[in-house]
Parts: C-alpha cells; sequence; structure tokens
C-alpha cells in the first residue's frame, strides 16, 4: 500500500519515542472515530500526566476506483476528480486529528490508501504497535454484514491489543 502524506511528527521523535510503546489509534470521518480519538487523549494523553505510548494517528484514503467501482463508459474521465476529492477528505480527518491532539508530544499522522481494515492491521505490524484503538460506528446486524466492521476485522486480525470505543447513546 502506498503512502498518500506519509508519516509526520507532530513534534519529538518520529520513531521509537525512547522506549515508548506504540499505540495506533485508526480515524475516518465519522464522529465515532474522533470519539475514539478524543476518548484514548483523556486516558492515555492527559497533560501533566507521564506518557507510556507513541501515538500513531492512521486514516485509509480508499483508491479512487474502489470508491467508482469501476463501473461503465466514462468511469475512467472521473477518476481524478474523486482521487482529488478523497485526498481532500483524508488530509481534512488528519487536520482535525492533529488539533485534537495538540497536548501529546510525541505522535505522528499517516494517510494510507487501501481498506481500512488492511491499513489498520498493516500499521500495527509497521510500528509493532502494543495497541490499536478503533471506534465503533453501532452498525446493527445486517449492516455489519453487508458492509463488514473494521473494529470486528481488526479484533480478528491485528496483532496485538485491539481497543474498541463505543460512543455512549448519551453524548452527542
Amino acid at each position: 500500500m502506498a503512502e498518500e502524506t506519509g508519516a509526520t511528527a507532530a513534534s519529538g521523535p518520529a520513531a521509537g519515542g525512547e522506549g515508548k510503546m506504540t499505540m495506533v489509534v485508526g480515524v475516518d470521518e465519522s464522529e465515532h472515530s474522533y470519539y475514539a480519538l478524543q476518548w484514548t487523549l483523556l486516558h492515555f494523553f492527559s497533560p501533566g500526566q507521564q506518557q507510556q505510548y507513541r501515538l500513531v494517528v492512521v486514516t485509509a484514503k480508499p483508491t479512487a476506483a474502489s470508491a467508482v467501482g469501476l463501473a461503465g463508459p466514462g468511469a475512467a474521465d472521473v477518476l481524478p476528480f474523486v482521487e482529488a476529492d478523497l485526498k481532500r477528505s483524508s488530509l481534512r480527518v488528519i487536520d482535525k486529528a492533529k488539533e485534537l491532539c495538540a497536548q501529546v508530544s510525541d505522535a505522528v499522522f499517516e494517510v494510507v490508501e487501501g481498506d481500512a481494515r488492511n491499513v489498520l492491521c498493516e500499521a500495527v505490524e509497521r510500528h509493532h504497535a502494543e495497541m490499536l484503538v478503533v471506534g465503533n460506528h453501532g452498525y446493527g446486524a445486517i449492516k455489519r454484514a453487508v458492509l463488514g466492521s473494521v473494529s470486528d476485522y481488526c479484533t480478528h486480525h491485528a496483532h496485538c491489543t485491539v481497543m474498541v470505543v463505543k460512543k455512549p447513546k448519551h453524548k452527542h
């Protein structure tokens, strides 16, 4: 999978983090993923708290071909526009994540092209992460069966502890 923007460190060492363990957090445009990131920051990266983890925030950018579905004549004509929109969208996700992570001294942000399930599991391997945090969209059984669940896939395939953060119904 090609990295679209590569890794950019907010500050501090980009790799290793002085012997710190690594935590990968998957984000997308959903409020559930931002809630999971905020929950993680509150519980693991509060100001004044000794930070035991190096934070790696990852978002997956679908390929233009997968977003369009490569269906019908003229699909090739729209691919550049779809690609540009997907890139803008993923950069917005990372920009919001950077704002939320302002207090974290050792954070890395990545946009990686591919399916979110694979992108997150590969990020765990690439960064030798001890923990992966993902949000839970709260899909029902039918929607989860049709769309698949990134969190479910990661709990079964990521080679680390996986924390699925579910947004309480009473929170907005």
